[in-house]
């Protein structure tokens, strides 16, 4: 497995070994002992399955009182996926990574707690299987506006005249309205 560190060396991007011959591939999409090794040390309790049109853009989330780490990759289609620091007194507080996970190139993105997630989808619909360290907890639930200017994430909406957003991510705020909710860093 490949594994490369990104801007904010906690977010990794992982490329797991593929097989392939004329009958099509294998691979391993999830070994918690290699994953160990490349550092990912939480166990996973819980796995989604979302599915979303062109043009959807999910995000960004995180929960405060349970923090969740999510292992991130596409069976079918394509997405930019991002991770943004909101760990308070962390030195990439507020700085933001994106990758690009497609059923062809088999990357997964890990987001470790302690960042807020999203995506956004660019083919014509995208399937998107994540892990998750912790359970849902809507109580506990963030959403951060997905164009907050303080961010400044670059999505890759330029033939997507308006995303596609839930209500929840309608009523998204502005990262400096959540900061007293943010957990302070604990570690580096």
């Amino acid at each position: 497995m490949k594994i490369t560190h990104t801007q904010i060396p906690e977010v990794l991007i992982l490329e797991p070994q593929v097989f392939r011959d004329e009958r099509g591939f294998f691979l391993e999409s999830y070994n918690r002992q290699k994953y160990r090794e490349a550092g990912i040390e939480p166990e996973f309790v819980q796995d989604n399955h979302s599915r979303s049109q062109r043009g959807t853009l999910r995000g960004l989330h995180a929960q405060i009182n349970r923090p969740q780490g999510k292992l991130i990759r596409v069976s079918v289609g394509e997405i930019f996926d991002v991770a943004v620091d909101v760990r308070r007194g962390s030195p990439t507080f507020k700085q933001w990574v994106g990758a690009w996970l497609t059923a062809d190139n088999f990357r997964q993105m890990y987001v470790p707690p302690g960042f807020v997630h999203g995506f956004c989808v660019t083919s014509d619909f995208a399937e998107v299987q994540y892990k998750c360290t912790d359970f849902y907890d809507p109580t506990s639930e963030i959403s951060v506006l997905w164009n907050d200017k303080e961010i400044g994430i670059d999505w890759p909406l330029d033939e997507i005249a308006e995303p596609i957003l839930s209500k929840k991510d309608l009523l998204a705020k502005p990262l400096q309205q959540l900061m007293d909710v943010l957990p302070w860093f604990e570690g580096g």
